[in-house]
């Protein structure tokens, strides 16, 4: 008996030295607020964010704002109060949220931002895509497409924006536009889906072909805006390929569309490397230390960080995804995340 309590005390000592340990590896619990959880750009980058910060030490909680301003801004209050290692935010609104950046680092605690850029005041760091790059894609690929179509670079293109209040699709805009405003016989019509909605997306798709059936192109700032998109092209009795269309994100959705002869193109962000760039240099930020400017690898892509007045940025560009590369699983649409291991910035 004595031989037996004995092994079980053991066991009981080495279960709690490893309960120790595994708490000591843990280096804190990081607060991620993702503005909605409504497209699968959202939801993925709370998997790609936890699986990266685990990685490198920090475990993860996300609070979904539902894409309302007053409920992020009282969530920040909430998580300010508990004292995180660090606050991710991808705002829902980057006006709105800039007092509650301001009160989390005057608390001490480090905000970092995610996918949506905020330069009205200081952050310890911003990981984006190149968004404006992206339009600039997007504005090559629309070139191709008119001048296959008409001849010349020339025609209507409808652009559905997202939420104005959203820099992503603004930077997405004026990009698409620096690159379309040397081809004066093009005509633009930009509409916003407000709050990001689908349907929204949907209706503007519906009322512009009933105003101007002579649209050539169709840009829309997001996959899962080119779903209703689709669905109003069919209620209008229109097939694959009878309207050009062009999204951007790279989510599923849109690789399924490229696949069925609806999406001409789809240019990519970058999701998996703008979360594991957040991964990469977490201890840098917990730890309030400089991160330089320069060119980082992050996950094959190159990065550049650059010291801005609202502090260092990543920036990691996307690509044109098309019928003949629509199966690489490099893009994070086809949903097979890295298998390399993310690794702290020294």
């Amino acid at each position: 008996m004595k031989r037996i309590g004995l092994f079980l005390l053991s066991v009981l000592v080495l279960g709690l030295s490893m309960l120790t340990t595994a708490n000591a590896q843990s280096k804190g619990t990081v607060y991620y607020l993702v503005p909605t959880l409504l497209d699968e750009f959202q939801t993925g980058s709370v998997s790609a964010l936890e699986l990266f910060l685990k990685q490198t030490g920090y475990e993860m909680k996300t609070l979904n704002a539902d894409n309302k301003t007053d409920a992020q801004q009282s969530q920040m209050n909430d998580v300010i109060a508990l004292k995180p290692a660090a606050i991710i935010l991808a705002a829902v609104d980057f006006n709105a949220l800039k007092p509650s950046i301001e009160a989390a680092r005057a608390a001490g605690i480090p905000v970092a931002e995610f996918d949506r850029q905020i330069t009205s005041t200081k952050s310890d760091f911003t990981s984006v895509a190149g968004t404006i790059e992206i339009g600039h894609v997007a504005g090559d690929q629309a070139q191709a497409m008119l001048k296959a179509k008409n001849g010349d670079v020339k025609g209507k293109i409808l652009q559905v924006l997202g939420d104005p209040g959203d820099p992503y699709t603004l930077d997405i805009q004026k990009g698409f536009e620096e690159k379309m405003k040397a081809f004066p016989d093009v005509t633009i019509i930009s509409v916003p889906a407000l709050m990001w909605e689908a349907s929204n997306a949907g209706t503007i798709v519906s009322d512009q072909m009933l105003a101007n059936p002579d649209i050539d192109l169709i840009f829309l700032h997001a996959a899962h805006l080119s779903v209703a998109a689709v669905a109003s092209l069919e209620a209008a009795g229109k097939k694959p390929g009878d309207v050009m269309m062009m999204s951007s994100n790279g989510a599923p959705v849109g690789l399924d569309l490229i696949r069925k002869g609806w999406l001409n193109a789809e240019v990519e962000q970058p999701l998996y490397a703008q979360a594991a760039a957040i991964a990469m240099f977490m201890d840098k930020i917990v730890g309030k230390q400089e991160i330089k400017a320069g060119d980082y690898d992050v996950l094959g892509l190159k990065g550049v960080v650059t010291g801005e007045t609202w502090g260092p940025n990543i920036k990691i560009p996307g690509s044109a995804i098309t019928k003949e590369n629509v199966d690489n699983p490099a893009f994070w649409g086809n949903l097979k995340p890295p298998t390399s291991k993310i690794e702290s910035v020294k």
